[in-house]
Formats: structure tokens, C-alpha cells, sequence
């Protein structure tokens, strides 16, 4: 445990059993946070001392599962943290996205924060004070057409909210922060690679450097780790940064090329 004094308060962490989100219940905890955690399905391997809750966030019934879930077994609120999210989308570029493309889109990276938000922001305005982290992407400034218009125009759409969001509650004692991964080596980008090096006759290395090479590079020379993301994170949510709101922190190893 670091000394970031966040022993003793309450989250809720969306996509939190596999990934980035799986690595920011570990953080939080290895914290003292409590946790409530959310997932499609509920993990056969849980963290000791994290309350799951099954619930499909892509649905106005699945929030609010979560939300009255994070509710009663807390007993209040104090920490947000929105991770769910993610491209279903055919490659193919605008042509290939139909309505029903653009509304799933949609339903996976925006809609669940603004539902959650909706419904936990009350309790976190009432007792004058809370945190709510976003997970948006670099995409929304570094959109690659072939397969991620519709992915980052969400995240766009997400990023300007939690913008909007910030400017109403910061006052209030709520803090608004987004945060914007770029490639982390997550279980699912793991294999995206290992299936790219071998439809290349390559290996796994070299299925890295194909996907780095179609970002544009990675200056750092490698994705992230959902470690490094979760740790971030921890830091954001934490007292220690207590004058931070309204502002997005890139963490892609100098993908993005500008500011």
C-alpha cells in the first residue's frame, strides 16, 4: 500500500474482472478501497474482499443493477470508475456501418457512464464530494478509418461529457477526470497480436509491431500495461490530487503526436 489516504472509501468499477479495469480493483484494494465491481458475467477467479455484480451495462437496466448494487453494499459512494467500453465494429470503413453498428457503439462507451453517472452523482453531490474517472481513448483524436470511426466518435462523444459534467459539479465537490489509453497489453490485445502473427507467419513480437506500426508507432516502443493505467488511475482518485478535474491524461507512449 503507497500513502495515497484512500483506506476506507467506496467505488465502483465498471468491466472490472478482466484487463484495465481487472488491474484498477487491484489497485483500489491493494488501497483500501472497497470495491464494487461489474461484469457481463461474474469471474470464476474474484479478488478477496471485492463485491461483484453481474449486470449488462450496455442496457438501462444493467446500470441500474450496478448503481443500487454499489448503493446497498456500500452504503454510499465515493469513487467512479467508468472502464467499460471497447470496438465491435466490422472493419471495413463507413460503409460498413449500419445503424445498428452506430447505436452498439453507442450503448458500449457512452451511454454506460451517462446512466451510472445519472444515478450515483446525487450521493457524491449530496455529502459535497466524489471522483468519477472516465476511460475514453486516444482514438477520439488518432481515429483509424478503416475499423475505429464509429469506437472513437463514441469516446469523442464521451470526452465532451465528461468535459460538460466537470464544469457543472466540480463546484459542487465532485471531480471529473478522463483518462485516455492508448494500445495496453491487455488478455484481449494479447490476442489480437498472437492471431496476426500467425496469419503473418510471424511471432508474438512481431504481431506487436504490426499493430504499433498501424497506430502510427509507439515512440516508447511498447503498449502499456493495464498495471500502469490502473496506477494512474489510483493516483486520480486519490486526495493527492485533489486540484485535478476537467482535464484528460494520455497514456500511449507518445502515440499521439501533437499536445
Amino acid at each position: 500500500m503507497s500513502d495515497l489516504a484512500l483506506a476506507g472509501r467506496r467505488a465502483l468499477v465498471t468491466a472490472g474482472t478482466k484487463g484495465i479495469g481487472a488491474a484498477v480493483v487491484q489497485a483500489l484494494v491493494g488501497e483500501g478501497v472497497r470495491v464494487v465491481a461489474t461484469a457481463r458475467n461474474l469471474p470464476d477467479e474474484r479478488f478477496a474482499g471485492v463485491d461483484y455484480v453481474a449486470a449488462d451495462l450496455t442496457t438501462a437496466e444493467g446500470c441500474a443493477t450496478a448503481a443500487r448494487a454499489a448503493l446497498t453494499r456500500l452504503g454510499g459512494i465515493d469513487i467512479i470508475v467508468n472502464v467499460l467500453g471497447g470496438s465491435q465494429a466490422p472493419a471495413g470503413g463507413f460503409a460498413v456501418l449500419d445503424d445498428a453498428q452506430w447505436t452498439n457503439e453507442l450503448a458500449l462507451n457512452l451511454m454506460p457512464a451517462v446512466r451510472i453517472d445519472r444515478a450515483l452523482l446525487p450521493a457524491m453531490v449530496a455529502q459535497g464530494a466524489g471522483v468519477i474517472i472516465h476511460l475514453t481513448s486516444i482514438q477520439h483524436r488518432l481515429p483509424l478509418p478503416e475499423a475505429t470511426t464509429a469506437y472513437a466518435a463514441a469516446k469523442a462523444a464521451l470526452s465532451t461529457y465528461s468535459k460538460s459534467l466537470s464544469k457543472e459539479v466540480t463546484p459542487k465537490g465532485v471531480r471529473v477526470v478522463r483518462v485516455a489509453p492508448g494500445w495496453v497489453e491487455t488478455e484481449a490485445a494479447v490476442a489480437l497480436a498472437e492471431r496476426l502473427a500467425a496469419e503473418m507467419g510471424t511471432d508474438y513480437e512481431g504481431g506487436k509491431r504490426i499493430i504499433m506500426d498501424a497506430l502510427g508507432g509507439i515512440p516508447l516502443g511498447r503498449p502499456a500495461k493495464p498495471k500502469e493505467v490502473a496506477d494512474l488511475i489510483a493516483f486520480l482518485v486519490s486526495p493527492r490530487a485533489g486540484a485535478i478535474s476537467g482535464t484528460e491524461y494520455l497514456i500511449d507512449g507518445g502515440t499521439v503526436p501533437t499536445a
